[in-house]
């Protein structure tokens, strides 16, 4: 548009010069005692070329006054220039995994005031890769940030490096900090949450998260299933030795968890530590005729307190439909054995080692021989049963 307007300009001034230099006038300029006579065509022409230098030395003086404002927005376009390549430079080293040229890097882009708050982060996680926590402290010590989301960007790594430390307590205080200061909470900020109450052990808290996460899409529903098993397994364990409390906790523990046999298994030994045996027969009686499980069948003739005469029972029928099971043959020998029927403990214990040789099935046989006063017998199984116990630790490592 601009370039019109002068080419427009031009013509009218070529069309003017045109008419003038055919015009016969003259002009007459007097300045007593002083006369001038020009030509109109020389006093336009003169007028054109005063105008002409009045303007390019007026816009000289304007540019004279504007250069040291000029020469500062110069300066401040090229260090911003500058600082956003090393903001780049730091990001691309550090996910490049080269920690120590992301922190000079960052360092530069501090210098050259180039978002101070994103690169004191971007400086401190390269720092806390090369395991320089103090100078990594010191780039998170900046004060407060200015803009909306800095102060979350710095309270989200103290928070992550204080939980790769192992300091859940820590890491706790600084989110919710960043939940004082109005920020709703994200999932970032959530999954930090639940992995620093997973290491402080508040399982309460983690039964919460787990499910709000899940509700999000922000865990599978696989792993979620799997920490909640978890922190109910933790919840028992924690009550171990308090009765009342393990039967609360079982109470409180959702059917699909208890029902799980890895839960249900837990639950019934730390019961029967617990003095509990009656309630610990009671889940595995329960989730056994729910799901049949040979390791939880196993562990049923772990639960041996005064007669056991009606556990006998509830495992002899259960050999209808399951009488090529091992696990149940080694409950029933313990249980017999526990209850002086040797002949009956003898005939259950060979039948699960012909099922599947055990390193316990070996054991108890071991002590019937010696409750048979057969130390020799007794001393033949507890061998088999030693390298019974050799063999497995082999075949695992």
């Amino acid at each position: 548009m601009k370039s019109l307007v002068w080419l427009l300009l031009l013509f009218v001034l070529a069309v003017a010069l045109a008419v003038a230099a055919g015009y016969p006038g003259y002009v007459l300029l007097a300045v007593p005692p002083y006369r001038v006579e020009l030509s109109f065509t020389l006093f336009v022409l003169a007028l054109v070329a005063a105008f002409v230098l009045g303007y390019s030395l007026l816009r000289g003086i304007v540019r004279t006054l504007q250069l040291p404002d000029y020469v500062r927005r110069f300066r401040a376009g090229r260090a911003e220039k500058n600082g956003r390549a090393a903001m780049r430079d730091a990001l691309t080293a550090y996910f490049e995994g080269r920690y120590t040229a992301s922190e000079k890097a960052a360092q530069r882009a501090i210098e050259l005031g180039e978002q101070p708050a994103l690169n004191a982060v971007i400086a401190a996680r390269a720092a806390h890769a090369l395991r320089h926590f103090e100078r990594r402290d010191a780039y998170l010590a900046e004060p407060a940030g200015k803009v909306p989301g800095e102060d979350t960007m710095r309270l989200m790594a103290k928070a992550e490096f204080e939980l790769e430390q192992h300091q859940p307590q820590a890491a706790l205080a600084e989110l919710q900090t960043l939940n004082d200061t109005g920020v709703r909470k994200h999932l970032g900020a959530m999954t930090l949450e639940l992995k620093a109450q997973q290491q402080a052990h508040n399982w309460d808290a983690v039964l919460e998260l787990a499910s709000q996460l899940e509700q999000r899409d922000a865990i599978h529903q696989t792993m979620a299933q799997q920490m909640r098993q978890h922190a109910w397994l933790e919840k028992l364990r924690a009550s171990a030795g308090n009765g009342q409390a393990l039967r609360g906790v079982w109470k409180k523990m959702p059917a699909e968890v208890r029902h799980t046999a890895a839960i249900t298994a837990e639950a019934a030994r730390v019961l029967m530590q617990a003095g509990e045996c009656a309630l610990a027969r009671q889940v595995l009686t329960e989730s056994l005729n729910s799901e049949w499980d040979s390791e939880l069948v196993a562990l049923y003739g772990d639960c041996r307190e005064g007669s056991v005469v009606a556990q006998i029972e509830q495992a002899e029928a259960w050999l209808a439909a399951h009488h090529d099971d091992a696990g149940l043959m080694l409950a029933l020998g313990k249980l017999c054995l526990h209850q002086e029927l040797w002949g009956k403990a003898q005939s259950y214990l060979d039948a699960s080692l012909s099922l599947q040789p055990s390193r316990e099935a070996y054991t108890m046989l071991a002590q019937l021989a010696e409750k048979q006063h057969k130390p020799d017998e007794a001393f033949k199984y507890y061998q088999l049963a030693t390298k019974m116990g050799e063999a497995t630790s082999s075949a695992r490592t």
